[in-house]
This record gives C-alpha cells, structure tokens and sequence, in this order.
C-alpha cells in the first residue's frame, strides 16, 4: 500500500494521488454497509474525493497514466489492509500483530529498496529522515488504526478515513504552495461533513473485547 501510493506521489500530484488512493477504503464502506444513511454519507466522501481530483487534475501539467494505475493499486491495498488490520486486531493481542507484520514488509521491500538506501552510507543524516518516515507513516498511525479498528465497524472506519485526503490537501496548500481554490475548499468541506455525519450517527462505538494472551 505505501510502496504504491509512494510510486504514485512521485508521478502525479499530492491531491490527485491520494483522492485516487481513497477509492479503495470508499468502494469497501460502500459494499459493507447495512444502513441506508451510511451509503449517502459514503456518496458524499466520494463526491469530496472527485472534486479533490478534480482540482489537482487542472492545476497539473500532466497526469501520468502509470501514476493513477499505482494510486489505483495502493487504493486496493489499502481496503484489504483494513480487513486484514480488523481480523489481526481481534486474534492477536496488543501491537504483536502489527510488530510481525511490520517485520514481513520490511523483508519484503528490501530487495526492492536496498539501492536507494545505501545512500545512508555516504549521507548518514538520511537516517533521521528514514527514522521519522517511519515512525509518521507506519508505526504512528498502524498503531491507532489497530485501536481503531477493535472499536469501530470496518465500513464506519473507511468513511472516517476520509479525513486523510483532507489533511494531503491542506499539506499541499501550506506545505507546497497549491492555491485553495473554490473546488478544493468545497472538497475539504464535504469530507469533513461526511465524517462527521458518519461519527455522529454511529452513537457510542462498539467496543470488542480484547483478546486474551492464550
């Protein structure tokens, strides 16, 4: 999911990248829901998630074709990583899931990664780079949508994720100097509503029991 959402970032926008990313979580809150009203919450995410593109697809120059196949694919990744994070979360207690699945992907990018970063040995302060990318982009954040997800039906936290593609566009404003225009103000708005609605009329969220150590 990071490999390809990364792959992406480097060939298309920010906003473009992960509005196409979040397909993914969105199509698996749609097919999950029971309730009517979550499916018109979910259609308002997705209405942000379009506008979002929309803007960061006039903005750029060029839309690599390769860059929304990978999007696409990290957006798929992303919605069996939620079913995958909900079903570890219940049978392994604790971080020890995440901690060996962490431990798999490492071996896993390895051979795909290892070229770039023997760049660590003629800059070793790369490492504070590499120790904070990990850190804010897996460790943080697996590790609170693994609390998360022991809480909250699998579609209610796809629809809450909607925050994220939110906060890239916010990023991009501040960070990268992307005007907020009309359409881009309109999006954040949406998906910041949709979220809400999701949250507010979910009530008080499910708790699971914790897995026991045996």
């Amino acid at each position: 999911m990071n490999g390809f959402i990364y792959a992406a970032i480097q060939r298309i926008p920010l906003g473009t990248a992960v509005a196409i990313e979040f397909l993914g979580p969105l199509v698996l809150a749609a097919c999950l829901s029971r309730r009517s009203r979550d499916l018109l919450w979910v259609a308002l995410a997705f209405i942000g998630m379009a506008l979002l593109g929309v803007e960061s697809a006039v903005t750029a120059a060029s839309l690599d074709p390769l860059g929304v196949v990978f999007g696409l694919l990290a957006g798929a990744f992303w919605a069996l990583y939620i079913l995958a994070s909900a079903e570890t979360g219940k049978q392994v207690p604790g971080l020890g899931g995440l901690s060996a699945a962490m431990i798999i992907a490492a071996v896993v990018v390895v051979p795909i990664g290892a070229s770039g970063a023997v760049r660590v040995v003629e800059e070793p302060g790369l490492l504070l780079f590499a120790l904070a990318a990990a850190l804010l982009s897996s460790v943080l954040p697996y590790s609170l949508e693994i609390a998360a997800l022991r809480r909250l039906p699998s579609d209610v936290f796809s629809v809450l994720l909607s925050l994220e593609p939110a906060i890239a566009a916010v990023v991009g404003w501040v960070l990268l100097g992307q005007g907020a225009g009309v359409l881009s103000i309109a999006a954040v708005s949406l998906v910041v509503l949709a979220s809400m609605g999701v949250t507010l009329g979910q009530g008080c969220p499910r708790a699971d029991p914790e897995p026991s150590a045996a």
